[in-house]
């Protein structure tokens, strides 16, 4: 099913959503990579806040390229999410609303995305100069150190999605194997 979804996600929104969806998302999101993930379990472990309140939002795991002229961003793809999953239970507990990356995720970011109600989508890998088409604003907010793995907030309309794994801890890398077998 397709829906278009307006961001940040309410948990009610998030619920409405099953693996296998394909979802629109307009609004704002943020990106953060390793490094960005890893300064922001340090800040947490200090008692620091975050550099931005996470509730209800999205993180999309990307760093992308040089922006072209004229052009917010460049080419803008997924990377992996598995290698965020050492610091995603902590981030979903605090109220993260989704991520979006590719590949399969631990049981710990599976058990955490149903016991907040969240969602896990995949961005398509490969296709990061026609993602960064439907990003119309990219700023740093954060860590500007880093580079390409800073914080940004885009601003994106009709950013295609698929919901990988659903609140109720469907999960489409599982069942998709499973379909393809019979």
């Amino acid at each position: 099913m397709e829906k278009k979804i307006h961001v940040p996600m309410t948990k009610e929104e998030a619920s409405g959503l099953q693996a296998g969806d394909y979802v629109y998302l307009t609004g704002t999101i943020y990106t953060a990579r390793d490094a960005a993930h890893k300064r922001m379990d340090e800040a947490l472990d200090k008692g620091e806040e975050l550099p931005l309140s996470i509730q209800d939002q999205i993180i999309y795991y990307m760093g992308p390229s040089p922006a072209r002229e004229g052009r917010p961003i460049g080419s803008a793809g997924p990377t992996t999410a598995s290698r965020m999953d050492k610091y995603t239970p902590r981030l979903l507990d605090l109220g993260l609303g989704a991520m979006i990356g590719k590949g399969k995720r631990s049981q710990a970011v599976l058990d955490a995305i149903v016991r907040n109600g969240c969602v896990y989508f995949a961005a398509v890998g490969g296709a990061g100069a026609i993602l960064s088409k439907c990003i119309r604003k990219s700023e740093v907010i954060a860590y500007d150190d880093l580079g390409t793995e800073a914080i940004r907030r885009l601003d994106v309309e009709d950013f295609p999605v698929i919901v990988v794994v659903d609140s109720q801890g469907r999960n489409l890398y599982e069942t998709a194997v499973k379909e393809y077998q019979r």
